[in-house]
């Protein structure tokens, strides 16, 4: 209990600070809202290429969208640990008897709150716009799961790479280099039949696009469920493997100092 009792304080404690902070709050809810328009009013006119299947294309990209947020804002995560980092509150923190998991738990707990409403946001101005979610009130909330997953997956990673590179600069740098590539590799903006051959052998291996795929076969008529649970699994292997990366990283961090 000592272990989830010291998760929950370090989450409140991370949106305590999230809250005091009116103008960022207001561009994490924004962002997805533009991303959402920007990219269904760039992109409408994919259905018209030969191969498309389905007529609406906000129908094909909201999932996408919502995903892409998620990987996105999560991405950041690891820019709190750097600023404690630099303020020696995570020294502090180390020399407590609080486990390592928690110190990542609580942090990732914070951007899995944040990932949530901004889901729930791009899921009202789909609906809003137009977009029917043929999968129901329970395919809406896989999806939100998988955009939970997937979020918590890349802020333990981001943790991770904050507690080895320890300077802005670099995680800046680290994040850029993952996003796009990851984003574009993937069925978020186009479906796989369309793409590239050797760019659909990659999505295959893609966090991103395991979420995109089980998130729009989740919301989706006739679901698939076996498929959805399978990248599921997928994705839950995956953050705990980052979730282990990050409680690691405090071993090579207090090497290096």
């Amino acid at each position: 209990m000592t272990a989830i009792s010291d998760t929950w304080a370090l989450t409140i404690r991370d949106l305590l600070r999230l809250w005091r902070q009116p103008w960022f709050i207001a561009i994490v809810l924004v962002q997805p809202v533009i991303w959402l328009l920007l990219f269904g009013a760039l992109f409408q006119k994919v259905v018209e290429i030969p191969g498309f299947e389905g007529g609406d294309y906000k129908q094909y990209l909201v999932p996408g969208v919502l995903v892409m947020t998620a990987f996105f804002s999560s991405g950041w995560n690891g820019m709190t640990t750097i600023e404690d980092l630099d303020r020696g509150v995570t020294d502090r923190l180390l020399v407590t008897p609080v486990r390592r998991l928690p110190l990542i738990a609580g942090r990732v707990g914070q951007n899995l709150v944040q990932v949530l409403l901004q889901s729930v946001v791009i899921v009202a101005l789909a609906l809003a716009i137009g977009v029917s979610f043929e999968g129901g009130v329970l395919g809406v909330a896989v999806l939100l799961l998988i955009a939970g997953l997937l979020g918590t997956a890349f802020a333990a990673l981001s943790n991770a790479l904050a507690l080895v590179a320890r300077k802005e600069e670099s995680l800046i740098g680290a994040v850029t280099f993952l996003q796009l590539p990851l984003v574009f590799l993937s069925t978020a903006f186009m479906q796989p039949s369309l793409l590239p051959d050797w760019i659909g052998t990659v999505s295959d291996f893609n966090p991103v696009d395991w979420a995109i795929v089980a998130g729009r076969e989740a919301v989706g008529a006739s679901t698939d469920w076996a498929s959805v649970a399978g990248y599921c699994g997928l994705l839950v292997g995956f953050a705990v493997v980052c979730l282990a990366l990050a409680t690691k990283a405090f071993g090579a961090y207090q090497k290096q100092v």
